[in-house]
């Protein structure tokens, strides 16, 4: 055995063994940070709110003003048919016990309602400040004292009571989240693979990427102060399992074909990565450059999303471009048992349904094109029936006290506020600034508050309920005559929610598909195939979000979309689907190059990579349908319409309308490239066919 074959099986078994070393050591070094991700995440309202809006920046100054910010509730007692003497004294019992065992900011008074069946007590507290634990701690005592009695209803509602639930949920998801998340992706991984063995490579590869990037994201936190909130960190996990699975199954499937053709397994997957990593690192490219247009994003949420989603991404290809492989290797053919592809063999023939499906876009390519362009632009008119704007009532699934607070209160005190709006003003002008709220038509009430740091805090009631089209106009008519001071609270939050992300989606959306545009151009050296791509991944979205407006309300019973559903739908779905249109034109330019012909190399990109894409479809779909089973309908939406959105790339787009379209155009699809020329067949003819070099 000669010096240099020596030394080539050692660099075999050596690099699988150093890389695996790494990964070994990296996860030593970012474990304890990746344990502290949860310690920073935040789900306050000012965590989500645009940073340049009246409403952010109230609960900026309430946090500096004496005390810190003011955690709100009310108390409700109810009795249908009247309350009795009983049951006022017995509210009266319960709120002295409170106050006795909290810090409040003043005694609560009770409000009783004209009919006489409920009693309203607003109670306050600074105690808690900014502390999500101190918050949740004394919403959790105020409920521990104010309870049903002989009868007589008793729930807590308010701003803070709401915080708490909705933070109850999100904290809720880390669990149940990527257990569920898990479950789904091994599920499909058996079905696909058929091996008892070989799933559990890539789901354990993608558990390792999940827990390095908690760590990264975490070192992001510290490092540059990027917001983690409850919905990024989930999906951060969504979608390192989603596409970190994407990215494995097509590099196993590559690896497959090579074992077939290369007699060991290092040589193997050398090839494999060869053939398929353009591919896996321009996939990942799209979604990581999607996602980190986020920034351009005025809403912290959205941009908080952008590089906690690009971390998840980023850390899903590192393990899988590395540990996967090194991992593949080192336990070479016997993890494809039942089904080992031998060295020299060929793989069994069977009908292929991509290959029926290639044949039938492929004698008509027109009309399949004309006729799934009509099916999107059909589905994409369910966007005019989608639910108005979602209010904070309608955000859980499963209702808790603090929405049966407020739907009590809006029954109990028709036509009346029961949430107060901030308006925070300079203290100079304190005087001034309350009788010109006071004189507003929609004003019901308005008292002074704290002042401190030069600003005065001051507590409108309006005339019209919590978020309906009174109470909406009150605050821009009070923003529009308040020169110099900033008005907040619930409502105006959630108003500064719509007009933001109605404002980031005008931004985000060209950045998004420019970006997209620039990487494919780069990837394909062609301008049309990459416009094909991206109107084809537009058309997904627009007919996803129909298919949501379709059974969100009539079948589901929605009473509202999230206002941020539109934007962030946009980006994952033009993101992700692309990375399914990639695999399918790199291996047509595959092919193109090898000398087939346009229609030829169409059909067989998609017969050898059409098996795949629909597996990668499913396991992407899948882990986005957990987010449905989430006790928050802003992420149920999310899920579904991403969900839906995929499989209908997958099945639909990638499948037919991209396979005829590129058939119907021809060489025309590598336009301007080398490859939209047609061959000169008489200087071909003329030469030898001789090999080169």
């Amino acid at each position: 055995m000669g010096a240099g074959e020596t030394s080539t099986r050692s660099r075999r078994r050596a690099v699988p063994w150093a890389v695996l070393a790494l990964w070994i050591g990296l996860l030593a070094v970012v474990g304890p940070f990746a344990a502290k991700l949860s310690e920073v995440q935040h789900d306050r309202a000012v965590d989500y709110l645009p940073s340049s809006a009246d409403s952010t920046q109230v609960a900026k100054i309430e946090d500096q003003l004496p005390g810190g910010e003011t955690t709100e509730l009310v108390l409700v007692y109810h009795r249908d048919g009247g309350l009795r003497q009983a049951d006022r004294d017995t509210a009266a019992r319960q709120v002295a016990a409170i106050t006795r065992a909290n810090p409040l900011t003043e005694t609560p008074r009770a409000v009783p309602s004209s009919d006489g069946s409920t009693l309203m007590y607003p109670v306050a507290s600074n105690a808690p400040g900014t502390d999500e634990e101190k918050r949740d701690a004394f919403v959790n005592d105020v409920r521990d004292v104010a309870r049903d009695t002989d009868g007589m209803s008793v729930v807590v509602g308010g701003p803070g009571a709401l915080a708490t639930d909705a933070g109850e949920v999100y904290d809720s998801l880390g669990g149940p989240l990527l257990y569920t998340t898990v479950a789904v992706v091994a599920v499909l991984l058996i079905l696909i693979y058929r091996s008892p063995l070989l799933w559990l490579v890539p789901l354990a590869v993608a558990g390792v990427a999940d827990y390095l990037s908690m760590g990264v994201a975490y070192g992001l936190n510290q490092a540059f102060g990027t917001s983690v909130s409850g919905q990024s960190s989930g999906v951060m996990t969504i979608l390192v399992f989603g596409a970190g699975t994407d990215y494995a199954l097509l590099i196993i499937s590559r690896y497959r074909e090579e074992l077939r053709r290369v007699e060991r397994p290092y040589d193997a997957m050398k090839e494999a990565l060869r053939g398929c990593g353009p591919a896996v690192l321009a996939s990942s490219g799209t979604v990581a450059a999607g996602l980190l247009c986020l920034l351009a994003a005025d809403l912290n949420s959205s941009r908080g999303m952008g590089p906690t989603g690009t971390v998840g991404v980023l850390c899903a290809l590192l393990a899988m471009l590395t540990l996967l492989p090194a991992v593949l290797v080192l336990l070479g053919r016997r993890v494809f048992w039942p089904l080992v592809p031998a060295h020299g063999s060929e793989p069994r023939r069977r009908r292929s349904l991509f290959a029926a499906m290639g044949s039938s876009a492929g004698r008509r390519p027109l009309v399949v094109l004309a006729s799934g362009a009509v099916l999107l632009g059909a589905l994409a008119l369910g966007t005019l029936n989608l639910p108005g704007a979602l209010k904070q009532e309608d955000a859980f699934v499963h209702r808790p006290d603090s929405v049966t607070a407020m739907e009590t209160l809006a029954r109990a005190y028709p036509g009346q506020g029961t949430q107060p709006i901030t308006v925070i003003t300079p203290t100079g002008r304190t005087d001034a600034t309350l009788s010109a709220v006071r004189g507003h038509t929609g004003v019901a009430s308005a008292e002074r508050g704290r002042s401190g740091g030069g600003w005065t805090e001051i507590s409108v009631i309006a005339r019209g309920a919590p978020q309906s089209a009174a109470e909406t106009a009150t605050i821009k008519a009070l923003r529009a005559d308040l020169d110099g001071s900033y008005v907040g609270g619930p409502s105006a939050q959630q108003l500064d929610l719509q007009d933001t992300n109605a404002r980031d989606r005008l931004v985000v959306v060209p950045i998004v598909l420019l970006s997209v545009l620039l990487i494919l151009v780069l990837l394909l050296r062609s301008l049309v195939a990459p416009l094909l791509l991206v109107a084809a991944v537009i058309a997904v979205w627009g007919a996803a979000l129909g298919l949501g407006g379709l059974v969100f309300g009539p079948l589901f019973g929605f009473e509202g979309t999230d206002p941020g559903l539109g934007l962030l739908s946009f980006v994952f779905l033009v993101a992700l689907g692309v990375d399914y249109g990639i695999f399918l034109m790199h291996r047509m330019r595959e092919e193109s190059l090898s000398g087939a012909e346009p229609a030829a190399a169409a059909l067989t990109a998609l017969r050898t990579t059409g098996g795949v894409i629909a597996s990668a479809g499913l396991v992407l779909a899948a882990t986005f349908a957990v987010l449905t089973n989430m006790g928050l309908l802003q992420l149920v939406e999310l899920g579904f319409v991403i969900s839906v959105g995929v499989l209908l790339d997958t099945f639909l787009v990638r499948t037919y309308l991209v396979t005829s379209a590129s058939v119907a155009l021809g060489r025309k699809v590598w336009w301007p490239g080398g490859l939209s020329r047609e061959p000169d067949t008489e200087k071909a003819g003329r030469q030898d066919p001789v090999p080169v070099g």
